[in-house]
C-alpha cells in the first residue's frame, strides 16, 4: 500500500510539474462548453435565397415577404430571370432558388393549384436538404394562410378540418445545443483521460525514469494502478466543472441523478485511461504514441453516434458502434440529462462500460513490460 501511495504521489508531482496540465483541467471544460455548443451546430441558418418571381402578383409578393421574414433565410435577390439566379448560384451568391411561374395567381384562384419550383445548391448536402425542407414548410404555411381565402393546394394535400399539432418530448424547443452538451462532456473526458496517460508513460520511457521503477520490486498491477488513479481524479474534476458549467450557463441539469452520472463516468474514465496506457505499452516514442492513440480515439468518436445516429450508419459501422464504449457512455449521459433515466434503467449500458474497463485494465497490466 505504501508503494502504491508513493507511486501515485510521484505521478501527481510529475503532472503538476507541467504547468500546462493544471490550466487545461480548469480552462479546457470552460472554453469547450462556452464555444463548441454555439460553433458546432447542425441547425442551418442564413441561407441565401433568390426568388424568381415571374408572376409579380400580390400573392407572389406575400410569399416573398414571408420568406424574407424567416430566421433561416436571407433574401439575396428578387428577379424575373432564372438564368441570372443560376449565375448567382454558380458564383456562390445564393444557395436556393425559388421559381414562381407567371400563371401563379391565375392557377391559384381558378384551379386552386399552383406549381412552385425549388432549386437548391447541394454541394453542401446538409444545407441543400434542410434549406429545401425549411422553404417547403414556409410554402405549406403560406398555403394554410390562404386556405380560407381561396383554398389552394400548393404541392401539399391537406385534409379539411384536420390540424396537426406536433409535440416534442425531452427537448421541447428542439435545441441542438441541449442534444450536444452531454456529448461534449464525454468528448472532453475522452480526450484528456485517453491521450495524457499515453503520453505520460512514453515520456518516462524517453527520459529513462521508467527504468528506475523497473529495477524495483513494484508489481505491474501497482504500476498501472498508479498511472490510472491520477487521471481518474482529473477526469472527475473535469466532469464536476462541466456539470456546473452546463447548469449555470445553459440551465441543463442531470435530472436522472448525480449518482448514476458519476458512477458511469468513473467506470468509463478507468477504461479510457487504460486504453491510453495500452497504447503507450506498445509505443517507443511520443510521436508514435500520439499518432496511435489519436487514431483510435478519432475512430471511436466518429462511430459513437455523437454526431450521426447509429441507426443511420451502414451495418458494419453499427456493429462497431455497438461494441464501442463511447456509444454507450454518450447514450447514458443523454438519457440522464434529457430523459431523466435512473440507474436501474441504465444497467445494460453500464454493463458494457464495466466490461470495457475490465478488459483494457487487464490488457494494460499484461502488456506492460518491466524489461523496458
Amino acid at each position: 500500500m505504501k508503494t502504491l501511495k508513493y507511486l501515485v504521489e510521484k505521478e501527481f508531482k510529475q503532472i503538476w510539474r507541467n504547468a500546462m496540465i493544471p490550466k487545461m483541467i480548469v480552462f479546457y471544460p470552460v472554453l469547450v462548453l462556452l464555444i463548441f455548443p454555439w460553433a458546432i451546430n447542425f441547425e442551418v441558418k442564413n441561407i441565401k435565397v433568390n426568388v424568381v418571381d415571374q408572376s409579380r402578383s400580390p400573392y407572389s409578393q406575400r410569399l416573398t415577404h414571408k420568406i424574407e421574414a424567416s430566421n433561416y433565410f436571407i433574401l439575396n435577390d428578387v428577379t424575373d430571370s432564372y438564368e441570372a439566379s443560376m449565375k448567382d448560384m454558380e458564383n456562390d451568391r445564393c444557395d436556393i432558388i425559388l421559381v414562381i411561374p407567371p400563371s401563379f395567381d391565375e392557377h391559384l384562384v381558378k384551379e386552386q393549384r399552383a406549381d412552385i419550383s425549388i432549386v437548391a445548391n447541394a454541394v453542401n448536402t446538409t444545407q441543400g436538404l434542410l434549406g429545401s425542407n425549411y422553404l417547403t414548410e414556409i410554402i405549406t404555411d403560406f398555403a394554410a394562410d390562404l386556405r380560407y381565402e381561396i383554398k389552394p393546394i400548393l404541392k401539399v394535400q391537406q385534409a379539411e378540418g384536420l390540424e396537426i399539432v406536433p409535440r416534442y418530448r425531452y427537448n421541447e424547443t428542439l435545441d441542438y445545443k441541449t442534444f450536444m452538451l452531454p456529448a461534449f462532456i464525454v468528448l472532453m473526458i475522452t480526450l484528456i483521460c485517453g491521450i495524457l496517460p499515453s503520453l505520460n508513460v512514453v515520456l518516462e520511457k524517453e527520459l529513462g525514469t521508467i527504468h528506475q521503477i523497473n529495477t524495483t520490486p513494484v508489481t505491474k498491477f501497482n504500476f498501472i494502478l498508479a498511472k490510472v488513479i491520477p487521471y481518474w481524479i482529473i477526469g472527475i474534476i473535469i466532469l464536476t466543472i462541466s456539470i456546473f458549467m452546463v447548469w449555470i450557463v445553459y440551465g441543463l441539469f442531470p435530472s436522472g441523478g448525480i449518482v448514476a452520472l458519476y458512477l458511469a463516468s468513473i467506470i468509463f474514465i478507468l477504461g479510457v485511461t487504460a486504453l491510453g496506457i495500452v497504447v503507450s505499452n506498445y509505443s517507443d516514442t511520443l510521436q508514435q504514441s500520439m499518432f496511435v492513440v489519436m487514431f483510435f480515439i478519432l475512430i471511436i468518436i466518429l462511430l459513437s453516434g455523437m454526431f450521426t445516429p447509429v441507426s443511420s450508419m451502414p451495418g458494419w459501422a453499427q456493429a462497431i458502434a455497438y461494441v464501442n464504449p463511447l456509444t454507450h457512455f454518450i447514450e447514458i449521459m443523454r438519457l440522464i440529462y434529457l430523459k431523466a433515466n435512473r440507474l436501474i434503467d441504465l444497467l445494460p449500458q453500464m454493463g458494457i462500460l464495466v466490461a470495457f474497463a475490465v478488459v483494457f485494465n487487464g490488457w494494460a497490466v499484461v502488456s506492460y513490460r518491466k524489461s523496458n
